[in-house]
């Protein structure tokens, strides 16, 4: 999936070494069926028309229709076509994410949290979610915290300017970043999905879609580094710490 992804459990059992052998199992099968960077995926084949969608295996129609929900339910700012190109990895990446966090919630695991480039799923808590700086790298724009957290961020600090506007199909140079944080039962699958289409808006049409939509907050970083939020993101600021975290989005 072109990106790292890191598990933290505070509360392992006996059993954990071998459910997270087996979620590393799931997100390499996953990354087989439907990465873009793989000639023999599922999603790779399908695009150079080498298979129908029956050949695929069964989990890459779910995947596409997931995908066309997200598309109506952002007015097209979400696509599984990016440049043409068949990559449904603005909904694949949350949702492994999310079924990396299944599986330790089946395990007995209450106390966790599973982070796959820029989208976080946690369980209990407290935790502190870091927010990467995309103009400073190895930097934090801000600092959330709170329990059972769903948190998304699109934006430049990892594989630079490579999200475009589908209605205009140039890059969406608006915004930096832009985190959106769901409220808790809020699957990281959708959070980021919306995240992505959200960037695509630019800032003022994304900060309006996310107050309108319930359970939703976020944080956009502009390009000349200025922030802006929703009215409840502070709800999700630290109120304490071993610096003052609240000053990172002053």
């Amino acid at each position: 999936m072109g990106t790292v992804f890191s598990i933290t459990v505070r509360d392992p059992g006996p059993g954990t070494p071998a459910v997270l052998a087996r979620i590393a199992e799931r997100l390499h099968r996953i990354d087989a069926v439907f990465s873009i960077y793989r000639a023999d995926s599922d999603i790779s084949r399908l695009d150079r028309g080498e298979i129908v969608l029956a050949d695929c295996d069964p989990e890459v129609r779910a995947v596409l229709a997931a995908c066309r929900e997200v598309a109506a339910e952002t007015d097209g700012y979400f696509t599984e076509r990016p440049d043409g190109r068949l990559d449904p990895s603005g909904w694949v990446k949350g949702w492994a994410v999310e079924r990396a966090s299944a599986l330790l919630r089946a395990s007995g695991a209450r106390q966790y949290c599973v982070s796959g480039g820029g989208d976080v799923q946690s369980a209990g808590g407290p935790w502190r979610v870091g927010i990467a700086d995309p103009r400073r790298p190895g930097l934090l724009a801000a600092v959330l915290a709170g329990h059972d957290l769903a948190v998304a961020t699109s934006g430049t600090a990892e594989r630079g300017a490579h999200i475009h506007d589908p209605h205009t199909g140039r890059p969406a140079e608006g915004l930096a970043s832009l985190t959106l944080v769901g409220a808790p039962g809020t699957g990281i699958a959708r959070t980021d999905a919306w995240a992505t289409a959200a960037f695509a808006m630019g800032p003022d049409r994304a900060l309006a879609w996310a107050t309108r939509r319930a359970g939703i907050e976020a944080l956009a970083v502009l390009p000349d580094g200025s922030k802006r939020w929703t009215t409840g993101l502070p709800g999700h600021f630290p109120a304490s710490g071993p610096a003052d975290w609240r000053a990172a989005v002053g």
